[in-house]
């Protein structure tokens, strides 16, 4: 595995799943980690290029979510559901990536 893959999994594996202040501020800095990572693999070729935009996309989405799980007028279970949602998709936006990345060798 390369160094990329092996940063991938690292952030996969400290995704929290559930909702508290400290998990908040640990999914933030996660996906910021994520998003250098993303620019840093769409960099390689051509092929990751035209394939990464999604990725973007779906991390502003959980973005999204994730400011909403921390709404001081949501409830407790709102927010935990939220933040369960948004922390989900991220593990699956991550999946996606790590199997189309494979080992950062792919063509166009």
């Amino acid at each position: 595995m390369n160094t990329t893959a092996v940063a991938l999994q690292a952030l996969f594996n400290r995704i929290p799943r559930r909702h508290s202040l400290e998990n908040v501020k640990e999914i933030y800095g996660i996906l910021d980690e994520y998003e250098q990572v993303l620019i840093s693999i769409e960099a390689i070729n051509s092929f990751y290029e035209k394939n990464i935009p999604v990725y973007f996309d779906e991390l502003e989405d959980v973005r999204a979510i994730i400011k909403r799980s921390t709404d001081n007028k949501a409830s407790k279970k709102m927010k935990d559901s939220l933040f369960d949602e948004g922390s989900g998709n991220l593990k699956d936006s991550m999946q996606k990536l790590m199997e189309i990345y494979g080992d950062g060798t792919r063509k166009a």
